[in-house]
């Protein structure tokens, strides 16, 4: 496979896809343990996400194992790996926090921040002493549209790659917005599940058939009755010596004495882990980048940079949690999803995607593309360092309250 041949693909054709089927490293039947969300109501217990889907002509019940946005996290992460191992060339911004004083932060990059370019962290960082969106290069990236993109393709295609919103930009937040090219998720097919009744709606929802006990045992043997007292000082057996605001507490919230045993509906066991990747050719075709060459060298770079992403993950792995580690099922290469439906295999191996990557990449520069010899590094602005610097005194006497969510 070469640049050119994908670029014709990208014009006439509709998608790349790939069905994988992976299985627990533990073998067939091990159980894994897919993320847990927040159930409904107070004091609801966590939960997975089970939903009721139509395979192999049967409706069974599946299990989120890895959702899309999760899925690009790891894929990009994947691409920021074999960018710093020097062996592709990829555009990128950077914020650098080396030399703020912050412990155990360095650098957080347009490949992992939540909003990618967009996100706030570089918002509230400075290009050449000039805030990052009132900089040229976060001017451009201001005005950028999906009918002139090119901005984000020099600076981070990650961000057309697998979307991005400018959600703070011009009309109330109708900044540029750009849709996901490449989508990828992993389901546990066929979990077992127990249907449980709403009792105020009547309505019936599945839950794990899958149990996780969990205890301690504390080796000082601190029994529940001890008195001890937890302030603003800390932690003490007697009121005063716990500081302001002291109050009487168990053992156990200042992490000592035993943990009773507790039994909680989590964990699957599945037929399969089936991951499914599109890198949708149409939406690739939306992008325009100011003339007809450059509109297919662009498209052709961001598709090799999706091929690449998911055989560098491949490379990677797929440890996507604790009590979650999977492993492919057999090889599954990709399929080239003709305009007609029809489906014929598209080979390919990790060397190939690099190459292509590569070509793709040279063919871009030929066409006019303007990349940065190296990643774009931005400073964070006092601000921004105080508040982070704030947020981990308060973490340290446990005072910080809880993260918010932001999602990616």
């Amino acid at each position: 496979m070469d640049a050119a041949t994908l670029g014709r693909l990208i014009s006439d054709h509709a998608a790349l896809r790939r069905r994988q089927s992976l299985q627990p490293v533990g073998g067939r039947g091990d159980k894994i343990f897919p993320p847990t969300y927040p159930g409904e109501g107070r004091n609801a217990p966590p939960r997975h996400v089970f939903e009721r889907r139509r395979i192999d002509g049967a409706e069974v019940w599946c299990v989120l194992v890895d959702s899309v946005q999760s899925q690009a996290n790891r894929l990009e992460e994947s691409l920021l790996a074999a960018a710093r191992e020097g062996v592709v060339k990829l555009p990128y911004v950077v914020v650098d926090f080396r030399g703020t004083g912050i412990e155990g932060l360095e650098e957080i990059t347009s490949l992992d921040a939540p909003h990618r370019v967009y996100d706030a962290i570089l918002r509230d960082s400075l290009l050449d002493e000039l805030p990052f969106m009132k900089s040229p290069l976060g001017e451009r990236l201001a005005k950028a549209k999906p009918e002139n993109a090119t901005a984000l393709l020099e600076a981070s295609p990650n961000a057309l790659l697998f979307g991005a919103w400018h959600s703070t930009g011009e009309g109330g937040g109708l900044g540029a917005k750009f849709a996901r090219c490449l989508t990828s998720e992993l389901v546990a097919v066929n979990a077992p599940a127990d249907e449980i009744a709403d009792r105020r709606s009547g309505e019936f929802e599945a839950r794990t058939a899958g149990r996780r006990t969990g205890s301690r045992i504390d080796p000082l043997g601190i029994l529940r009755k001890v008195e001890v007292f937890k302030g603003e000082s800390g932690w003490d057996v007697t009121e005063a010596g716990a500081g302001k605001k002291a109050k009487k507490v168990r053992p156990s919230e200042i992490n000592h004495g035993n943990i009773a045993p507790s039994v909680q509906p989590l964990g699957v066991t599945c037929d399969r882990v089936e991951h499914t990747m599109v890198l949708g050719f149409a939406a690739l075709r939306r992008l325009r980048f100011g003339t007809p060459e450059r509109d297919v060298a662009g498209r052709t770079l961001l598709a090799a940079l999706g091929i690449l992403a998911v055989l560098e993950q491949d490379r990677r792995g797929y440890a996507l949690r604790s009590r979650c580690e999977l492993a492919p099922e057999g090889a599954a290469g990709l399929e080239l999803v003709r305009s007609d439906g029809t489906a014929e295999p598209f080979g390919i191996d990790q060397a190939g995607a690099r190459a292509l990557y590569a070509e793709a990449f040279a063919a871009a520069e030929r066409a006019g593309f303007t990349f940065p010899p190296a990643p774009i590094r931005l400073v964070p602005q006092p601000k921004l360092v105080a508040v982070v610097r704030e947020s981990q005194r308060l973490a340290l006497v446990g005072e910080g309250g809880e993260a918010e969510d932001e999602g990616k």
